[in-house]
């Protein structure tokens, strides 16, 4: 029985490398059926000496995933809830607490709350670790089993243990779960300021980046001074969407490439005329939780000098993963290629770094709290050009201009720092020249 089932194994393996093939099929040679033969000698013994009886559908799923987890953080097998999670991620909405998690060692970290969502009015930041819900120990659970106990109905509650490194004690955080609406684009108006706020690459956020610049110029009757994009706690999605955004504030030139494993598999994406924001001066806020596709955004205004690139360092999730289809409702979601910016960097483990370091003096954890980023997740892909940047990164927190606490800018009515700072440095300025010059003695004392 062990000849059918290698073969049929063998001959997924094969159809699944068809799509990333560039020259003739992959074949599969002897040392691959004796690699095959070994896993085949495995699954006989666990189906025949393990403890409690297991079925092929677990052990073939567990053997999928783990050959996946092997090879770097992004590739997955995506079954039937994933697909429902990514169709939520790009279109849907659904009742939760909003909350962006993945799995490390067994545990459930937080990637990023969602802006406006239970989660984040109870105070859950990046970095966090869930170890209960409702009292229950998730630690060693398939994440799936984790999402699924912090989504349901609509105004019922559930009470997650989150720890926090730095914390000694555990917290103990009751929320009503609300109907997470997928509003990927905000936008507000302050002293003269248009601040657009993206906070997902979803299906319409090119799209709503467009409509929210028409929106403030109609708001005000003229022009802005100028705009603030902001993409702090910005995971990502999707490609096309980036390119979209980045194309809306570029007048020419390219957005983004993304390099395969052949030398001659490039693929580059450019901008089409028509600058939607005038020239006017633009900053782009960025901070640890600022990923993929907003690195994207970040790293082609930043190269074609349209945009200060105001914050802390991204993410550096540098990779293009790949829905490759296997089924009605199963696919392998699979690393293909990694993206450069426009002058040919990497941003993969790195991430983009600011014009600007200023620090989120807002948050009263700012200084202690640990930063979670790419190169802190295990197999990650490495990147040999990455630049170690936390020379720049402690200057700014320890820069004078930077040295109010959070109490005292609360009472002079700052509630967002980096967002206030940003403002008032458009404000201030009226060209994009001149917001360049008034940054760059910063940039280059912070680089001292």
């Amino acid at each position: 029985m062990a000849r059918p089932l290698l073969q049929a194994f063998a001959a997924t393996a094969a159809i699944a490398m068809v799509p990333l093939a560039t020259g003739a099929m992959a074949q599969v040679d002897s040392n691959s059926y004796r690699e095959l033969d070994l896993f085949m000698d495995v699954y006989n013994r666990v189906k025949s000496e393990y403890v409690d009886k297991v079925d092929d559908k677990t052990l073939v799923k567990g053997a999928i995933q783990g050959m996946l987890a092997a090879l770097d953080p992004h590739s997955s097998y995506v079954d039937a809830l994933d697909f429902e999670n990514m169709r939520i991620q790009t279109e849907g909405n659904y009742g939760g607490l909003g909350l962006t998690v993945t799995q490390e060692d067994g545990a459930v970290k937080v990637i990023a709350p969602n802006e406006d969502s239970p989660a984040a009015r109870a105070g859950i930041k990046a970095g966090d670790y869930i170890t209960h819900i409702n009292g229950k120990l998730i630690f060693g659970e398939a994440l799936d089993e984790a999402i699924e106990g912090m989504r349901g109905q609509p105004g019922t509650k559930v009470t997650l243990t989150v720890v926090r490194p730095g914390r000694d004690k555990p917290m103990e955080l009751t929320m009503a779960r609300e109907v997470i609406v997928q509003k990927p684009v905000k936008w507000e108006v302050k002293s003269g300021v248009g601040i657009i706020n993206i906070n997902t690459f979803s299906a319409s956020t090119g799209a709503d980046t467009r409509a929210a610049i028409m929106a403030i110029d109609k708001s005000l009757g003229h022009k802005p001074t100028g705009y603030i994009v902001d993409l702090r706690s910005n995971g990502g999605g999707l490609l096309t969407q980036a390119i979209e955004v980045s194309d809306a504030f570029l007048e020419r030139g390219e957005i983004v490439s993304q390099r395969g494993r052949e030398k001659a598999d490039i693929e580059r994406y450019y901008a089409r005329a028509g600058d939607l924001a005038g020239g006017l001066p633009i900053i782009v806020l960025v901070d640890a939780g600022t990923a993929s596709a907003s690195e994207i955004v970040a790293g082609a205004l930043q190269d074609h000098h349209r945009a200060i690139v105001m914050g802390e360092r991204t993410f550096g999730k540098g990779s293009v993963q790949t829905l490759l289809q296997l089924g009605p409702s199963n696919a392998l979601r699979l690393t293909t290629a990694r993206y450069f910016t426009p002058s040919g960097r990497s941003v993969q483990e790195g991430g983009i770094e600011p014009d600007l370091s200023v620090p989120q003096l807002t948050d009263e954890d700012y200084k202690s709290r640990p930063v979670f980023r790419e190169a802190d997740l295990r197999r990650h892909l490495i990147n040999e050009a990455k630049v170690d940047n936390k020379v720049l990164e402690e200057d700014a927190k320890t820069d004078p201009r930077f040295a109010a606490t959070a109490e005292q800018l609360k009472k002079q009515g700052v509630e967002d720092f980096q967002l206030d700072y940003a403002v008032k440095t458009i404000a201030r300025l009226g060209t994009p020249a001149q917001v360049a010059a008034a940054t760059t003695p910063a940039k280059a004392a912070a680089k001292r």
